[in-house]
């Protein structure tokens, strides 16, 4: 099973960091330039390893030059899965 999702990049942050935007799109803050796909491959290298896949199994599809990214990952999990590995909660909606 393959699971694709969308990641918004934040490259030379200064921090690697995860969030949930409210629109259910993953917000990644990444230490590497976007140079020379220096970002792509920190990206790519912690969703292996938070989600203890080979690199190989995470692909981007769409947006290798652009911010917002479209990620193939061939595994199992469901999107809920994924966001418990990454050290993310979702939150309920009050209103």
């Amino acid at each position: 099973m393959k699971l694709v999702i969308e990641v918004k990049v934040i490259p030379s942050s200064g921090r690697v960091m995860w969030k949930l935007e409210a629109d259910d799109r993953l917000k990644c803050y990444l230490k590497s330039p976007p140079e020379k796909g220096k970002a792509n491959r920190e990206l790519l290298g912690l969703l292996a390893k938070a989600l203890k896949l080979p690199v190989s199994a995470c692909t981007i599809l769409s947006g290798a030059t652009s911010r917002l990214k479209r990620v193939r990952i061939d595994t199992q999990l469901s999107f809920n899965e994924l966001l418990g590995l990454l050290g993310i909660e979702r939150q309920m909606r009050l209103f």
